[in-house]
């Protein structure tokens, strides 16, 4: 059953989920079937359009992708999909290209990442909320306030030097200064520093995603690897929203490796 959405969701407003089937990590990793509740077999791709679903019963959904295995996979289960350029360099660049052809009907995008599928309905509401009550917001995105066992781990993947999760620092205003690989801020264990664990959807204004588009990747994005650094090289101001950490495990598919504690989540929240 889908959760109440925000209320006032516009009809200007689409989801968008990003997914490429050339992933250096796990090569078609759309279509991987995981297993849900009763051992129900979906592919990734129909578990993150189903989290979009249960969290916006109202909006459109959109699966912006680069090959024609997956537009067929999507339209299978009754889903909507279109085919952009195998050249876009991540999902904002994918985002910004089907907003375009979407025209005034993606005004505003949620992006959820085609390997979130277990992003909980009420962070892409706080994020959605915030950018469509703030006109002056032109991209969110989610952070957590890292602690307990998430802050450890993120501690250990440090001194082990392993590429763990990515952690944001923001201005008063909310705002990103920068994200990174890198535990953010430098000391913080030693200083009693919030840090705080950022989760990768966002929600864009249409001309914030032209802009990003026209933009070379800047050197930060290419050396961090991570593609909403572009924003800040170009001024776009990304508005960081606070979110309690959620009940439940919001672990990404990124390789095959990670299936079994994602289905053991998808069992246990019972769905299928």
């Amino acid at each position: 059953m889908a959760e109440a959405q925000p209320a006032g969701a516009a009809s200007s407003t689409t989801i968008i989920i990003p997914a490429r089937y050339g992933s250096t990590r796990f090569p078609g990793k759309p279509l991987a079937l995981l297993r849900g509740r009763g051992g129900v077999e979906r592919p990734l791709v129909e578990w993150t359009w189903r989290a979009a679903r249960r969290a916006f019963a109202d909006l459109p959904v959109l699966v912006a992708t680069d090959d024609r295995r997956i537009v067929a996979e999507v339209e299978r289960f009754g889903g909507v999909a279109m085919l952009t350029p195998e050249e876009c360099r991540n999902g904002t660049e994918r985002c910004a290209v089907a907003a375009e052809r979407l025209g005034k009907a993606a005004d505003l995008v949620i992006n959820l990442q085609g390997d979130a599928l277990l992003t909980p309905p009420a962070i892409l509401h706080a994020l959605y909320a915030r950018i469509a009550m703030e006109p002056q917001v032109v991209v969110t995105t989610p952070a957590i306030r890292a602690e307990g066992p998430t802050l450890a781990h993120l501690l250990e993947e440090q001194r082990s030097g392993r590429v763990g999760g990515t952690t944001v620092v923001s201005n008063a205003k909310g705002e990103a200064l920068y994200f990174s690989k890198h535990l953010l801020p430098f000391g913080a264990e030693r200083a009693g520093s919030a840090v705080y664990l950022h989760l990768g959807v966002y929600a864009y204004r249409r001309e914030a995603l032209r802009r990003y588009f026209a933009a070379a990747p800047s050197a930060a994005e290419l050396a961090e690897g991570l593609e909403q650094l572009r924003f800040l090289d170009q001024g776009v101001p990304v508005t960081v929203v606070d979110c309690a950490p959620p009940d439940q495990l919001t672990a990404e598919l990124n390789n095959p490796e990670d299936a079994a504690p994602i289905e053991a989540e998808l069992a246990r929240l019972e769905l299928d």
